[in-house]
């Protein structure tokens, strides 16, 4: 199949005119193509599929479920919104709950009906009680490597959340970042604990400026280790609750054209409006599209991966970052960048196609239309 004539986001992530091939799951040929198989995609856009890496749920459906529908749900839900492959995030709870859950996932792995699974994002339970933001406080608990490894057993891991400051936590990111991206994660940790974090097996922040220690110019906190630390990549959830434009456009200037991953941090209540709904056994409240505890503590979003893109252009972020941080971006945080993550010659045939107004005409995922 040959899509002709559009406006093709290249390798470089520069916008060009060109033909893309694709041959079962792969990108064969970028360039002056011809064949019987041919797709008009005049005045259209060809984009990479978007990677979202922190996700909890869609439609009512739960990551943290120990039932298949659940994220065979999220799957067709994220498919249909331009987001090509996730990491299902699970909540901070009893191991046996989490088997339930990597069971789950695990089974839906190769069979997926819509995005298809990386891995598991396992945020929590080994978190900061004094960050702990929408998760269970009764469930949080000190790094356990052994714990960690029982559950890899069941489901591969891409990425473990631990707070630095946590007894343990240096000792087990040490180990776990043999398997897995460790993720700095509500935490009240300091600026000089954080930076220890990062020499110490720590590569990436979870939710930047959210369920952390905020920049003061005496205590700079967590986002200026991240900041500080040039092979460190970070998470911004941008729904436009979680984090202010001026501030987005600020960490995007910060991180650079690399660092910076866009993440929906989404809930069960996503894709389906406002009400009162449950996470991780929690209560959460959705107004305008904004989810709260009872409290006011700001929970999981409500928006998926294409939205924040849009939302980036919006808010006056470059495009090129823009579009780098929901596929390129992410793809490397997981090791995945030479299999998915940008059109290139040889990767899998993840690809959307756009208007000039940002309406998604098609969703391809490994060469199938989804979309």
């Amino acid at each position: 199949m040959i899509f002709k004539n559009a406006f093709i986001i290249d390798e470089q992530f520069n916008k060009v005119k060109a033909d893309l091939e694709i041959q079962g799951e792969t990108i064969t040929a970028i360039g002056n193509l011809n064949g019987k198989d041919e797709i008009d995609c005049s005045d259209l856009t060809v984009m990479p599929g978007m990677i979202d890496l922190h996700i909890h749920g869609s439609r009512l459906a739960d990551c943290s479920s120990d039932n298949v529908r659940d994220i065979q749900t999220v799957s067709r839900s994220l498919a249909e919104n331009g987001i090509t492959s996730f990491c299902p995030t699970t909540m901070t709870l009893s191991e046996d709950a989490l088997k339930g859950a990597f069971s789950a996932i695990r089974s839906c792995m190769g069979r997926e009906e819509g995005a298809y699974i990386h891995g598991i994002n396992m945020e929590g339970p080994y978190l900061s009680h004094e960050k702990k933001g929408a998760q269970a406080d009764e469930h949080i608990r000190t790094p356990d490597i052994n714990e960690f490894r029982r559950l890899r057993e069941i489901c591969p891991i891409c990425l473990v959340d631990v707070a630095p400051e946590v007894p343990g936590a240096d000792a087990f990111a040490r180990e776990a970042s043999n398997d897995c991206t460790v993720s700095a994660a509500h935490t009240a940790a300091s600026y000089e604990q954080t930076v220890e974090a990062f020499a110490n097996g720590f590569s990436h922040a979870t939710h930047l400026f959210n369920a952390m220690t905020p920049i003061q110019h005496r205590a700079p906190g967590v986002p200026s280790a991240v900041f500080d630390s040039e092979s460190v990549t970070a998470e911004l959830i941008c729904d436009g609750f979680h984090i202010h434009p001026a501030v987005l456009r600020m960490a995007f200037r910060l991180l650079g054209k690399d660092r910076a991953v866009v993440v929906s941090d989404s809930m069960p209540a996503a894709q389906v409006g406002d009400g009162t709904y449950q996470l991780g056994g929690q209560t959460v409240y959705v107004k305008s599209g904004k989810a709260t505890l009872a409290d006011g503590t700001i929970a999981a979003s409500t928006t998926n991966l294409f939205e924040e893109y849009k939302n980036l252009l919006r808010f006056g972020v470059d495009p090129q970052q823009a579009i780098r941080a929901c596929t390129i971006n992410p793809a490397r945080v997981i090791g995945q960048d030479r299999v998915t993550g940008s059109l290139a010659v040889g990767k899998r045939a993840d690809i959307l196609i756009t208007d000039d107004s940002l309406r998604l005409k098609a969703v391809f995922i490994k060469g199938k239309q989804i979309r």
